[in-house]
């Protein structure tokens, strides 16, 4: 039996390769990690939208619902001064056909708004999707070409 010691030492191109094969999974990690952080960041950008959106959408809200209380109020101030019922009568039909008409064209506005909105949202979200998918393809071949150049060494 020899004595002499064995040697654990890996060849240098062993090493080489597995600092290779590191360097380039950790290129592909970035890949995906920067795809992941674009997605996250188009994400929050949406939930900003929505959110101003939403404000826009409150504050149109509370202007139609001032609207309305003050014409109620100015009903109100008529209806107290009023000398006989046909007076009463008379602002309450002018109020009704008023607010009819009021509500109506909020209504509309306000479903235009919606609508609009809707259609900014969808728009964001299918540019957010399309970019997420291209990244995500960007960091894929990343991927594939790293395991490519792998294979090859071996």
């Amino acid at each position: 039996m020899s004595k002499t010691p064995l040697n654990y030492e890996l060849p240098t191109e062993v090493r080489d390769f597995a600092e290779k094969s590191v360097e380039q999974a950790r290129k592909a990690f970035d890949g995906f990690l920067g795809a992941a952080n674009k997605a996250v960041s188009a994400a929050e950008t949406q939930a900003h939208t929505v959110q101003s959106n939403t404000k826009e959408m409150t504050t149109k809200a509370m202007s139609f619902a001032e609207q309305n209380v003050s014409a109620a109020f100015e009903l109100a101030q008529k209806l107290v001064r009023a000398k006989d019922m046909q007076e009463i009568l008379q602002h309450q039909s002018e109020y009704l056909k008023s607010q009819a008409a009021s509500i109506q064209a909020q209504l509309q506005e306000f479903g235009q708004a919606v609508q609009s909105n809707l259609q900014k949202v969808a728009s964001e979200a299918q540019s957010t999707m399309q970019k997420a998918a291209e990244d995500t393809q960007e960091a894929i071949k990343g991927v594939q070409k790293a395991a490519s150049e792998a294979t090859k060494r071996k």
